[in-house]
């Protein structure tokens, strides 16, 4: 597993791998209890569940793909979204979990594979010097963005369901 992507087949593959590896841990919990609020929250001290888990996965997915379109229509982004800073991801998270919290299990973990998918269709659609090739916000790549904002959390998800399947005997 490469670290830190460097080029489009990197970021592919990175893509691919730390979704597959977390799609089969996330088919590990029983739908009866998905809307239970025993894992680690996004802020301190708070709780939520795996399928508030999952709803920050497409949150944030959906994000990506919301800037890059802002992009290609003209529009400079607000990132990370409309009325929210980068401090203020706590909150963010909880707007997440608020959009999905009518969600069936299964209708979440659907929308998390289609959110992949529309990511994976989004890098495939660019090159390495589109990806790599200059800064596309602040001093990172537009490649180093996506892996921060969708490779990155699935690996830090996929740490913390897998330690709760542990903890739960699953």
């Amino acid at each position: 597993m490469v670290a830190i992507p460097r080029g489009r087949d990197e970021l592919l593959g990175a893509l691919a791998e730390s979704y597959d590896r977390l799609a089969a841990d996330l088919a590990r919990v029983p739908a009866s209890r998905a809307r239970e609020a025993s894992l680690p929250g996004h802020r301190a001290g708070a709780r939520m569940s795996p399928a508030d888990l999952v709803a920050y996965l497409v949150g944030w997915s959906e994000l990506v793909l919301s800037w890059h379109a802002d992009r290609r229509a003209g529009i400079e982004p607000d990132l990370p979204a409309q009325g929210y800073s980068w401090n203020e991801l706590g909150e963010l998270a909880q707007k997440f979990y608020a959009d999905h919290a009518e969600d069936s299990w299964p209708d979440l973990l659907g929308g998390f594979a289609a959110a992949k998918d529309h990511i994976v269709a989004l890098v495939d659609g660019l090159d390495d010097t589109e990806l790599y090739g200059a800064p596309w916000y602040r001093t990172y790549t537009a490649g180093r963005m996506i892996q921060l904002n969708t490779v990155s959390p699935w690996r830090n998800a996929r740490g913390r369901l897998r330690a709760w399947l542990r903890e739960n005997d699953l």
